[in-house]
């Protein structure tokens, strides 16, 4: 008698696990695989997946989402973020990046809002010198400091100097971008979903 109650219980145990492993993975697994991109949703280039890392890697998805709300879910729009977001703008997203905390503004779309290379290294660099009150941390360590010469010499070496306000910068020095830094706002530029909703059939 022991035995078949134990059996019925190892049962029911397996049966409760197999329900939740069904609900949770493989019927949601079916749902998304139908999933096409968006018309205009293009693969990252191998630049952008390094940048991507590195957004992982540095914690950006800690403070930033990338998930814009419809209207009536939200300030989003009002914000001037962009469109709702849709399953077909996240088809090349592995892992996904959605994020849960807003401490800092929604990325979905900010390749459009802000498209400028120099702004976003030198956001990167000191955030204060382009959002004045930003609770943002810097991130000097995906900058390197160099004596100052004329910018031309540096881009004869092959590397890319950010025009950082005086008031920002060390004192006789120029700031240049290591690849890394380059890497992530190639990824950031990347985020621009200002194509058409409409998925193609």
């Amino acid at each position: 008698m022991m035995f078949i109650r134990a059996y019925v219980f190892f049962l029911g145990v397996l049966a409760t696990l197999f329900l939740g492993w069904a609900a949770l993975t493989f019927i949601p697994g079916i749902q998304i695989k139908e999933i096409k991109p968006l018309p205009g949703l293009k693969p990252y280039t191998e630049q952008e997946l390094r940048g991507r890392a590195i957004y992982i890697r540095e914690g950006c998805v800690y403070c930033h989402s990338q998930q814009t709300r419809p209207e009536g879910f939200g300030v989003d729009q009002r914000r001037g973020w962009g469109r709702p977001s849709v399953p077909g703008d996240y088809v090349y997203d592995r892992p996904h990046l959605l994020g849960t905390m807003r401490t800092g503004p929604d990325l979905f779309n900010i390749g459009a809002r802000q498209p400028s290379e120099d702004w976003h290294l030198i956001h990167l660099y000191n955030p204060r010198a382009t959002s004045p009150g930003s609770i943002m941390p810097p991130y000097p360590w995906l900058f390197e400091e160099a004596e100052e010469a004329p910018e031309e010499f540096y881009r004869m070496q092959g590397k890319r100097v950010v025009p950082v306000p005086e008031q920002f910068k060390p004192k006789g020095k120029v700031v240049i971008a290591t690849q890394e830094a380059l890497d992530l706002v190639a990824y950031l530029l990347s985020l621009n979903h200002t194509y058409p909703v409409k998925a193609e059939r």
